[in-house]
């Protein structure tokens, strides 16, 4: 493929790359100041923890179960326009929240709304930079999935600071304002690359969807999924809390969220890096490996020290684990259908993302202690990491092109 170099290298390439970097950096951000907003809607409408993190779970179902359907939007329509109809969204179920009067409306709008708006950004936007490298594919994937760990980093705190200053209906309100600004222009930059779009005589190369479904490797990897979603996803939604049941003041705990950001942005350079030199497969095992361990430190944590250091490993390993999913999807299977694949493999960790955090929610509020979640997290990782290790070995074989 003589034209394949160029393409990999080419300033558009990179242009793609930092556009997906701020669309994952704006969505996350607004996914993950749910922590922010956690104790202000729990007084506001009187709601039990399991209530308030219903919220969040049923934002992470909306939008890895909306993915798949994304996918295929953004391989027919392009991810630019796929894109920016999530932003706008987001946006709004951002305003509706601020003005809702019940749980019943935060559950719609956050929930249900952002959801919607999330999963037509995320599974596009991401599969959009893979089919744009060849050589450097890690590293690009890497640094695009690194705006989740800036958005983390950065939007949660934000929004405690305007939590503040503005009180929580007028916090969303100007983050509705930063997802219009900076999460519009930033999708609008998005673009196929020639490789995933093909040409007059030109064919694209890798698996359909149903090709990709029939492969053992989808299923592993599929399994992986739905296996490590519970313990990815409820720190996010309750180690803040678990932070102020240990007397740690509001702001560090909120900020705790920051800190998985803070890890997941190494995870993605530190572990990118190993799996270029050891292969994608095996560093998504020992990821895996990583993340179950870490909740060994929350499970001994006696202050806002211990709940840091669970926060940072915790966030490495996560951030490990999903900037190598999607390169490793298009290692697996190739550009043909990649953003439908991604898609499709991200509905697997839509119910752990649900019931996870309401699952541990409940356990807190029946046993005042988040021990047998932690020691649940910790059993489902190591079986995640099983599921990892079978991907490792020769791929499947490659699928015939299609004429474009």
């Amino acid at each position: 493929m003589p034209d394949a170099q160029p393409s990999e290298e080419s300033r558009q390439a990179w242009v793609v790359v930092w556009a997906c970097f701020i669309a994952l950096a704006v969505i996350f951000g607004v996914s993950y100041s749910f922590a922010a907003f956690f104790a202000s809607l729990s007084a506001q409408f009187d709601a039990q923890r399991a209530d308030v993190s219903l919220v969040f779970g049923l934002c992470g179902l909306v939008y890895f179960i909306g993915g798949a359907g994304a996918g295929v939007l953004a391989d027919r329509f392009g991810p630019a326009i796929v894109c920016s109809a999530g932003m706008l969204c987001i946006a709004g179920g951002l305003l509706v929240s601020s003005l809702a009067t019940s749980m019943a409306a935060i559950y719609a709008a956050y929930g249900v709304g952002i959801g919607i708006g999330i999963a037509l950004v995320y599974t596009p936007s991401i599969a959009c930079v893979q089919p744009w490298f060849t050589r450097r594919r890690g590293l690009a994937a890497g640094i695009a999935s690194a705006g989740i760990g800036a958005g983390t980093v950065v939007v949660p705190l934000a929004a405690t600071a305007l939590i503040a200053a503005l009180q929580w209906r007028g916090a969303m309100q100007a983050l509705a304002g930063f997802v219009l600004l900076a999460g519009v222009g930033a999708t609008l930059l998005l673009k196929r690359a020639p490789s995933a779009t093909g040409g007059r005589g030109r064919a694209v190369a890798g698996h359909t969807l149903r090709q990709a479904l029939g492969t053992p490797q989808f299923r592993w990897m599929y399994a992986m999924a739905v296996l490590a979603a519970p313990g990815m996803f409820i720190p996010f939604a309750h180690v803040s809390a678990a932070a102020r049941d240990l007397g740690v003041a509001d702001a560090r705990a909120v900020g705790l969220v920051g800190l998985i950001g803070i890890g997941s942005l190494t995870g993605r350079f530190v572990i990118g890096a190993l799996a270029d030199r050891i292969g994608r497969p095996l560093t998504l095992a020992l990821a895996q490996a990583s993340m179950g361990l870490s909740y060994l430190v929350w499970y001994a944590a006696d202050g806002w020290l211990a709940m840091a250091v669970f926060s940072l490993w915790m966030g490495l390993s996560y951030g490990g684990i999903v900037s190598l999913m999607p390169a490793l999807c298009m290692d697996l299977f190739g550009a043909r259908a990649v953003s439908a694949i991604i898609g499709t493999l991200y509905t697997g960790a839509a119910f752990g993302n649900l019931l996870g955090p309401w699952v541990a929610g409940a356990v807190f509020d029946a046993q005042r202690s988040y021990a047998p979640v932690i020691w649940g997290c910790l059993a489902l990782s190591a079986l995640a990491t099983v599921a990892t290790a079978r991907l490792i070995g020769p791929p499947p074989p490659p699928a015939s092109p299609i004429p474009a």
